[in-house]
């Protein structure tokens, strides 16, 4: 790493663990302190820094760009897009994404599964970025300007109030952002209502083993910045069926630390597609 760009680094990790020390004193933090956080995370990515999702800075092993396979010149995107990145999973290889299709990333921060995506669904698809920071829309708009790529719209919206018509979209991803949701159940039921019938639902979420010690639990969710809560196995597969989903699927993909673990969760919608579907554009 260049001097330069240490220098970069250090003053983004600077004016992060501010934000952190910020959102993380007292107990579970409300959908406004959650939007706050993720607006000085965004900031600090346009100034150049490296933002990362944790109390004391620590880099976690299986998140953030890193999940990526290949550099931001392999993968075509902006370096901004794969420095701001701050996932647990890559939810762009195992969504089935196809020419045509139209995407929706719920969560999308710094643009950059928006952008994978509207790659793959060229020719004559479309990706919608939500996104509840609007320093995270600015950012990601700036992203898509640098990349060149035209196919893809972001707008400022909530996982639990999604500004799109029912049966809008053939596919939702997003990268461990449901488990910031204040509201889950109903998060889950808007990602169910905004897919056409047979859409597909394929994200990576942090979820946690069960059984686990509350206390334990809860110092491991601070710990990787998912202090709202996270779900269980069983908790999600639940959830996912009361929201309208079926045939449900969640994969273990890798250990993050003290019992939570990244993992792949796909669903569909009831029935085969339907034609007259509206344009979310």
């Amino acid at each position: 790493m260049s001097a330069k760009a240490r220098q970069k680094r250090e003053a983004g990790s600077a004016r992060s663990s501010v934000v952190v020390a910020r959102w993380y004193q007292g107990a579970r933090p409300s959908r406004t302190q959650v939007v706050a956080r993720y607006s000085g995370l965004a900031r600090v990515a346009a100034a150049g820094g490296a933002p990362v999702d944790t109390p004391d800075e620590q880099e976690i092993d299986g998140c953030g760009g890193a999940v990526y396979a290949g550099s931001a010149a392999e993968l075509r995107v902006p370096e901004g897009a794969l420095r701001a990145s701050m996932a647990c999973g890559n939810p762009v290889a195992i969504a089935e994404l196809f020419p045509g299709d139209r995407v929706l990333d719920l969560g999308s921060g710094g643009g950059l599964d928006v952008l994978l995506s509207a790659r793959r669904v060229s020719p004559g698809g479309f990706v919608i970025g939500v996104d509840a920071s609007p320093d995270m829309i600015d950012l990601a708009r700036v992203h898509a300007a640098e990349s060149g790529v035209t196919n893809v719209d972001f707008r400022l919206g909530y996982l639990e109030a999604i500004p799109l018509p029912d049966a809008a979209v053939d596919v939702v991803i997003s990268n461990c952002v449901f488990t910031l949701s204040t509201d889950k159940p109903r998060a889950l039921a808007e990602a169910a209502r905004v897919l056409r019938p047979g859409g597909r639902f394929g994200i990576t979420d942090v979820l946690a083993e069960p059984g686990l010690d509350p206390d334990r639990r809860a110092a491991a969710e601070h710990a990787t910045g998912c202090p709202v809560g996270t779900l269980t196995a069983d908790e999600y597969h639940e959830l996912l069926l009361a929201a309208g989903f079926a045939a449900a699927t969640i994969t273990r993909t890798h250990p993050i630390i003290g019992g939570l673990y990244s993992a792949i969760v796909r669903a569909t919608t009831p029935a085969p597609a339907t034609p007259g579907r509206p344009d979310p554009r």
